[in-house]
């Protein structure tokens, strides 16, 4: 048997460079800390009544498959109701369910029956802008005496005539005014909306049916914590924060830097400088984290937070005070600039969020409902299966909590639009066809191999059937013992049921590697570590997994997950044969 070092030489450096290690094992039991969370897009999981969307009732139906795979709490994408221009992500009421998705009976008895099933419910919580059908927004543009004008951002313009007047914003001028900067929208156009009504232009980061939120009036903040609270008291174990950073624009209104060239809509490049992240953000979360903490039951709040480096992702978690997001997204793992199947990439970034975030909790994120899959953005095309392994083992085994998304588990494909006439998302329909949107990565779930995918009885479902249902499907993949899907339940048990993975602190091995990315799982007291050893090249590598100066003395190894036949016998370090493509999961003893 392995003996440990309690205090190795690797932990007294970290430690003397003032990050706290996290290569020790942690007791802490609280549940968002080992937890698997599933993020569900509604309209794609499950349809009840045949309408050929998904609803709520839906996602009851599968509960026990969801158990089934070892998920701990689902995320569910905005499901209130909504004009749907941003499909749930323009909100019409904070305290309601959608009729397309069902009645706020349903969301309460998909709330209790999810408790039974040993499964939280985390709803997304959209704070940044509302619709402009919300009640609020309506008064807001009513009359700029209206009691809620200024819960939104309004700026009277400036005069089209000025010296400084680019050609761009002349483009939206009203009433001789237009835009006073030159904020874009990420939808396409200026992030500028004229009202003839206020004689005002409102800002918006996104669609321009979705005003900002104006965060600098403590009414609005107010509002948006009484919505919370409305959902708390209904046993919602937290919320994942739509678009956190942007709450905040600059108060001065300065233009954003140029960058040059236009984007996917025809738009001028600006960065996001005045418009993303300011400061003022922390002390509203700072204040959303305690009333959040008053309730029992250690409710959590996800960020989706895109950030240009993990020294700015610490923030986030309050830095060494901890008192802000419990768990920001780390998108830099799966989602950062030049992301791909690369040793040296991920062994940066994880060992990064390992290092750089005051212990504090890593949130690793492959796929969202935002994204080409991570099966199209990390396969080549030829191995893509074996490779979507390689990205599971990562996410299951690293010291983290780990979130996916619907059918990541049974390798479900992104499913582009082909023609401009059949894109649903708003992104895609402005910016095609450079930009052609989200809808790829938000079709149906693939159940069985029968029609629809036994997604809805509808054939006409919202979005078309990925074309591979027949192969690709929970159905089929189950009684595969070789699937990805028996792959996800496979590392998902090892990590509730082995110490080092429930609990084990974390180092890499195989520092400069080019193509293994390895690392040990160290273990509570009478309990093996664990090694992982991850092949991500095209060809076979042998290698040496060397223990030495970890504090673990190593006899011998024993496989407890491989995804090649090999490595199923493989029992020492000394000399590791990883075929292609191909992941090793041992216990040190």
């Amino acid at each position: 048997m392995r003996s440990f070092t309690t205090c190795s030489f690797l932990a007294v450096c970290l430690l003397s460079t003032g990050m706290r290690s996290q290569t020790q094992p942690s007791s802490d039991t609280t549940w968002w800390k080992h937890a698997v969370i599933y993020e569900i897009y509604p309209r794609s999981f499950a349809d009840s009544n045949g309408d050929g969307v998904g609803d709520l009732n839906g996602i009851a139906l599968h509960l026990d498959y969801l158990q089934r795979l070892g998920v701990d709490a689902i995320w569910i994408a905005p499901m209130y109701p909504s004009p749907q221009v941003d499909f749930g992500y323009d909100i019409s009421d904070y305290e309601n369910v959608d009729p397309h998705y069902g009645t706020l009976a349903d969301m309460d008895r998909l709330i209790e029956q999810a408790g039974k099933h040993n499964i939280r419910v985390i709803l997304d919580m959209v704070l940044n802008h509302t619709s402009d059908k919300h009640k609020w927004f309506m008064e807001s543009a009513s009359s700029r005496t209206n009691p809620q004008h200024d819960w939104y951002v309004w700026n009277d313009g400036i005069p089209a005539n000025g010296p400084n007047v680019t050609a761009y914003q002349k483009r939206f001028e009203h009433e001789g005014k237009v835009p006073p900067n030159n904020w874009v929208s990420l939808f396409g156009g200026s992030a500028w909306e004229w009202v003839p009504a206020v004689h005002q232009f409102y800002y918006h980061d996104f669609y321009k049916q979705q005003p900002d939120l104006n965060w600098r009036n403590p009414a609005v903040e107010k509002a948006c914590f009484d919505a919370m609270r409305f959902w708390l008291d209904r046993g919602v174990a937290g919320f994942r924060l739509d678009a956190v950073p942007t709450l905040f624009e600059d108060p001065k209104l300065r233009d954003n830097p140029v960058l040059g060239g236009l984007n996917a809509q025809g738009d001028p490049r600006v960065s996001d400088l005045y418009t993303n992240n300011l400061p003022e953000v922390h002390d509203v979360i700072r204040r959303m984290r305690a009333m959040v903490t008053k309730y029992p039951g250690d409710r959590v709040l996800i960020g989706e937070t895109y950030l240009p480096n993990t020294l700015e992702l610490d923030k986030w978690y309050g830095g060494a005070a901890h008192n802000e997001l419990q768990l920001p997204m780390d998108m830099l793992v799966g989602f950062g600039e030049g992301a791909k199947l690369s040793a040296p990439y991920f062994r940066r970034y994880i060992g990064e969020v390992e290092k750089e975030i005051h212990g504090s909790q890593p949130l690793l994120v492959f796929d969202n409902h935002d994204n080409a899959r991570s099966i199209d953005r990390f396969g080549d095309g030829v191995h893509n299966v074996e490779i979507a392994k390689l990205i599971a083992t990562m996410l299951f085994t690293a010291r983290a909590t780990a979130m996916t998304y619907y059918g990541a588990e049974i390798g479900m494909p992104t499913t582009t639009p082909t023609r401009k006439e059949d894109v649903r998302d708003p992104i895609g329909v402005t910016g095609w066809p450079k930009e052609k949107g989200r809808d790829g990565e938000r079709t149906p779930m693939q159940w069985t191999p029968g029609p629809q995918a036994g997604f809805s009885t509808n054939p006409h479902t919202w979005l078309p059937i990925a074309p591979d249902w027949k192969t690709v499907n929970v159905e089929t993949e189950t009684a595969d013992p070789h699937s990805l899907l028996n792959w996800y339940k496979q590392l998902i048990e090892l990590r509730r049921s082995n110490p080092a993975l429930h609990d084990g602190g974390m180092m890499m091995l195989l520092k400069d590697d080019a193509d293994v990315l390895a690392y040990v799982r160290t273990a509570p007291q009478g309990s093996a570590p664990v090694i992982v050893a991850i092949n991500m090249s095209s060809g076979p590598k042998t290698v040496t997994l060397d223990l030495a100066g970890t504090g673990i003395d190593v006899k011998s190894a024993r496989t407890l997950a491989a995804t090649d036949a090999s490595l199923m016998k493989a029992g020492s370090l000394k000399s590791v044969a990883l075929p292609a493509y191909s992941a090793w999961v041992a216990a040190v003893e």
